[in-house]
């Protein structure tokens, strides 16, 4: 369990998953890329020389292509999408990170995941890198995208109700057609992701290498830092070059921490309790 530490800045911290907690030179988000061009040539019977700048300005626009073919009224199975799209991924690129995983551990506050990614993709991740048990739950598309439940059905999702899903899908100043997928960078994305964590914006951080991401994080009230990069960009607090310098640039997230039990911390595991079931 995290400590609980008096007076702390921060009760949160909020971590984007691809291209934050490994570095872009992994090559994941390239042959996702591909994969999603892929699947709409093959699966979609897009044009293929329409589809490289399509694939670009779907996701400029709508945060990722997957929410913006869905808003241009393209019909797929997400979890039919997400097994294309992530199924031959090149994971054998990621590899333990025992430094990260300790400076995870000695951090005496909540840490959740939040990525665009399917719950699947998340957990594969999270294990090739060593870190499935740093982080209290993943808040994901799966989160943020809940399938219906049958009526009879006994469990209620930890995620928004559909009725709070309904609100978010009606704001729209109707520039563009709405997409019934819910991601980051939307301002609704982030607020939901806050009401699902169950955490103050104010005592929250969140990490992420989108510049996108990064400024409606803090439109949505969080503490922000841009990952991938040495310099501030429009809404960051803070820039990390890498993921491995939070210590240096955030050393008060370790504030009021009682450092005689840090061995403790470091050599011990996450409390698992998903937030997504």
């Amino acid at each position: 369990m995290e400590a609980i530490v008096e007076g702390s800045k921060y009760e949160c911290l909020l971590f984007d998953l691809d291209d934050t907690l490994y570095p872009l030179s992994a090559g994941i988000n390239l042959a996702c890329r591909k994969n999603i061009q892929d699947y709409m040539l093959h699966h979609l019977q897009i044009e293929e020389g329409q589809i490289a700048e399509m694939c670009l300005e779907l996701y400029k626009e709508y945060g990722t292509t997957m929410a913006g073919l869905k808003a241009l009224g393209y019909e797929f199975d997400n979890d039919e999408f997400h097994a294309n799209v992530h199924g031959t991924l090149p994971y054998d690129n990621l590899r333990l990170d025992p430094v990260l995983r300790a400076l995870l551990l000695s951090i005496p506050h909540r840490k959740i995941i939040f990525t665009n990614s399917d719950k699947a993709h998340a957990e594969e991740v999270l294990r090739r890198l060593g870190l499935q048990d740093c982080f209290e739950g993943i808040i994901c598309f799966d989160s943020l995208n809940p399938p219906a439940l049958p009526c009879n059905s006994p469990y209620k999702p930890l995620s928004p109700t559909s009725d709070e899903l309904s609100a978010d899908l009606k704001e729209s100043d109707g520039s563009t057609p709405k997409s019934p997928i819910l991601c980051k960078p939307s301002i609704e994305a982030m607020e939901a992701a806050i009401r699902i964590a169950n955490v103050d914006p104010d005592k929250t951080i969140f990490f992420d290498d989108s510049i996108r991401n990064i400024a409606s994080g803090k439109a949505a009230g969080l503490h922000t830092v841009i990952v991938g990069r040495p310099t501030l960009v429009p809404g960051a607090d803070h820039a990390l070059e890498s993921i491995h310098n939070i210590k240096e640039a955030l050393p008060e997230i370790w504030d009021g921490q009682d450092w005689s039990e840090s061995d403790g911390v470091l050599a011990s595991t996450a409390a698992e309790a998903a937030v997504v079931a």
